[in-house]
């Protein structure tokens, strides 16, 4: 296995284990919003939806670069990926009643509009866990044995472009483990470490803070 598809593996590794983290404390930290607090609704609104974007463009770059190659090669194996498929439909369908709830909920950081949010991070956490278990079940062998080398490359560009932006590469970095962050940040040019260290690392540790509380 090359570095580059190592790496790749281990971002869709990790971004899953954001993404559980991500959706189970979001639940949390709605919850303990005291009613009327919009600053505080405001900042977990913009948490929400930075973490929407992460998930929609991870998805994204499956629809477009996983399923097509798999579909053309896999026989017996069509439904892991038909079934993949239709699981990101159903999340999406979570992401869209929670766009609807968030906006309702930070106008005025209602009681009834905050649970109404939990309720549907709920929901949507149910679905997305579902997926992710299955992903790595069934989807990933899947991909391992089918995907040519270039193909896993042309979905890392995609992941790593997925993270513009210091909170989501933030997010993935704190997740990592301390080899899983080496091999990470071994991928980048050398001047967009330094562009992290120096830039990104604190605005992510100040998003971090306010964000937890």
């Amino acid at each position: 296995m090359s570095v580059e598809t190592q790496g790749v593996r281990i971002v869709h590794r990790v971004l899953r284990r954001v993404f559980r983290r991500e959706s189970r404390l979001l639940m949390e930290l709605v919850a303990a919003v005291r009613p009327g607090d919009t600053a505080r609704a405001g900042v977990l609104a913009g948490h929400f939806r930075l973490y929407r974007l992460a998930l929609r463009r991870h998805h994204q770059g499956q629809d477009e670069l996983l399923w097509p190659p798999l579909l053309a090669r896999v026989d017996l194996e069509a439904d892991v990926v038909l079934r993949m498929q239709a699981q990101h439909e159903r999340v999406a369908v979570t992401l869209a009643r929670l766009d609807a709830a968030v906006a309702a909920w930070e106008a005025a950081a209602g009681g009834d509009e905050r649970d109404t949010v939990v309720a549907a991070l709920c929901d949507h956490r149910a679905v997305l866990l579902e997926h992710l278990d299955d992903e790595e079940a069934a989807l990933l062998p899947l991909a391992a044995r089918y995907l040519t080398e270039r193909e896993w490359a042309c979905l890392g560009e995609r992941l790593v472009a997925g993270l513009a932006g210091p909170a989501l590469f933030g997010a993935v970095l704190e997740e990592a483990s301390p080899a899983e962050r080496a091999l990470v940040l071994r991928g980048l040019p050398a001047a967009a470490r330094v562009v992290w260290y120096v830039a990104g690392r604190p605005r992510y540790a100040r998003h971090i803070r306010r964000v937890r509380g």
